[in-house]
């Protein structure tokens, strides 16, 4: 019984020792020199040097992978450079890749060398395959299959893979859900140089949406989740109904999570049972803002927003604004709003909004404070176009150059949204166009009108190291029916500002009369920039802005122009660009020497 405690106590102290050598070794940091031999071909060197983590390793100088770490990554690249060769063609060739002189997949991983100097990556690609026969069936009507599965192309894996993706997703798209690839006979002819495809689907049965079933804890009612999702119980499977029913319950806001999954086995009746993954999100939020520029002054803001109301996925919003502190743009501004909305009011796309809000308005021109009332719906025809429809109650108190009036309006406010931008807060390419139409019926103090406001905007980039962006930004602003007189003065025009014409002063363009400015009935705004990337965090940006006011209904250029321009600085961040443009005043009525600071995050369009 000694001599055994006396042997275990030996082998504690052996383990001990030979663990804290292999401790010592795989931390043992230096710099290899790596080297890749054996192709000629350009694009493959390029794919393949992509595709090594060992020359990956080495990129990393201010930090030295361990030889350990060196070794795992050599072994770790014979199947990813097999994997590059058969992407590219290539399924007869050879991988040698030597640590010091030895192969590198006959050194036992739990005895790296204590250094390694040297890394040899040599591959023979060898010849290079093309199919010699590319069949697939059977296939669903309309099904298009990648160029490259055909005979006489090169035959890359990552054909195969696509062809039989699409080939899946064409008999899905037809109500196939449980499509599938049944045989597949891949031969390799050496001599030939060419491969044989032959691939089997399996269609299988025509299906329909079977119950929708909802798992996770949630505080939405099961029945407003089915709502919401809208999936179409009974109707013939397809994959882009079940992608929508999942955007419908993600923009709800309600849950941090929401997946739609297929079930395993076919139901009665050839029906597919889905099932929903909820995990609910924080009910409750605060948020704050803020954004200052020289002319306009501080501006900050705060919300609450509670997104299940009524256990219905209801959303509940209180916005509270001040802005103008200690601008130069008059007096101090107050907003104070709250709005509802119901997801899947009247159908799973159709949201219900009630709100209210009271705010006031101190400019250089105008005062003037409204209390409105709204209710209406809101259309999301697709993740691009939202359409929406209201009623409005509107009373109003303002004071300009033609005195205080008070006016009680009815109001049908309509509005299109087209967003087809690949980021909102930083866009680099497709387009935006929002189109704001409102009738208003004059209860007392001003005549009946519509006013009308189109914002429009473009972007472009072109290269991929230090891409250029161009925007392009255009608006136009109508009221028509009352004369100026009797236009509610918050519903006329100014030019100026960050929002239209930067250098130029917040509200500076107007209609002029005897020396005093007021709004004007039609408004136009141009804006363009050239967004230059020269990090991956810093870009800089030149621009010029236009606007023009007149005392027309629409423009017919009888009215003023001013312009604006100055160079922006960018700096990236996750949650946006955080923006700072410097601008100058380049013509107009008064073209002073003021030059004007602003300061946001996003994009200024």
């Amino acid at each position: 019984m000694r001599k055994a405690r006396g042997r275990s106590k030996q082998f504690i102290a052996t383990t001990a020792i030979t663990t804290a050598m292999m401790c010592l070794t795989a931390f043992d940091v230096q710099a290899a020199d790596v080297s890749f031999s054996g192709v000629s071909d350009g694009d493959l060197e390029s794919a393949l040097r992509g595709g090594s983590l060992l020359i990956e390793q080495t990129l990393q100088e201010d930090n030295p992978p361990a030889s350990a770490e060196i070794l795992a990554a050599a072994q770790a690249d014979y199947k990813r450079l097999l994997a590059v060769l058969y992407d590219n063609g290539y399924f007869g060739g050879a991988i040698n890749i030597r640590v010091d002189g030895s192969e590198a997949a006959s050194i036992p991983p739990v005895q790296p060398p204590r250094t390694i100097n040297k890394v040899e990556i040599s591959v023979q690609p060898g010849p290079k395959f093309r199919f010699g026969r590319a069949q697939i069936g059977p296939l669903a009507p309309e099904t298009e299959l990648p160029e490259g599965f055909a005979v006489g192309e090169t035959a890359r894996l990552g054909v195969l893979k696509n062809t039989v993706s699409a080939s899946v997703d064409g008999w899905r798209a037809q109500g196939h859900a449980k499509a599938a690839l049944a045989a597949q006979e891949l031969v390799a002819d050496h001599p030939d140089k060419t491969i044989r495809a032959d691939l089997v689907l399996a269609p299988g049965p025509r299906l329909r949406f079977g119950p929708l079933l909802i798992e996770g804890e949630s505080d939405v009612r099961p029945q407003r989740i089915i709502d919401i999702a809208g999936l179409p119980e009974g109707a013939v499977f397809s994959p882009e109904e079940l992608r929508l029913a999942t955007e419908r319950l993600r923009r709800t806001g309600a849950f941090n999570a929401a997946s739609l999954s297929e079930a395993d086995v076919i139901g009665p009746d050839d029906t597919l049972p889905i099932t929903a993954q909820i995990t609910d999100a924080p009910k409750r939020r605060l948020g704050f803002g803020g954004e200052v520029s020289t002319q306009e002054g501080l501006s900050v803001s705060a919300y609450w927003l509670h997104r299940n109301l009524l256990g219905g996925a209801e959303r509940l919003r209180f916005d509270a604004k001040v802005s103008g502190i200690g601008g130069q743009s008059g007096g101090t501004d107050y907003l104070l709003a709250t709005r509802f909305e119901r997801p899947a009011t009247f159908n799973e796309d159709t949201d219900f909004y009630a709100l209210a809000k009271i705010e006031q308005l101190d400019e250089v021109s105008y005062f003037s404070r409204q209390f409105d009332l709204e209710s209406g719906i809101k259309r999301i025809a697709s993740p691009e176009r939202t359409y929406t429809l209201g009623l409005g109650f509107r009373r109003g108190l303002t004071r300009d150059l033609f005195g205080e009036n008070r006016y009680t309006l009815l109001t049908m406010p309509l509005s299109a949204q087209f967003d087809y931008r690949d980021d909102s807060l930083n866009a680099r390419n497709g387009y935006y166009l929002k189109a704001d139409v409102m009738p208003f019926l004059a209860i007392s103090g001003a005549d009946n009108g519509v006013r009308s406001y189109v914002d429009a905007r473009g972007y472009k980039t072109f290269g991929t190291a230090r891409p250029v962006t161009f925007a392009l930004r255009g608006q136009f602003g109508s009221v028509y029916g009352p004369s100026l007189e009797e236009s509610p003065a918050d519903y006329l025009f100014y030019s100026g500002g960050g929002g239209t014409v930067r250098g130029q002063s917040y509200q500076s363009l107007g209609v002029d009369i005897g020396g005093e400015t007021i709004g004007g009935r039609s408004f136009a705004g141009l804006s363009a920039e050239v967004r230059m990337s020269v990090t991956d965090s810093i870009g800089i940006v030149a621009f010029a802005d236009a606007g023009y006011i007149g005392e027309e209904e629409f423009y017919n250029g009888d009215g003023t122009w001013h312009s604006g321009a100055g160079l922006g600085l960018r700096y990236n961040t996750a949650i946006g660009p955080i923006r700072l443009d410097v601008a100058v005043p380049t013509s107009g009525p008064d073209t002073g020497d003021n030059v004007q600071v602003y300061i946001g995050i996003g994009q200024s369009f």
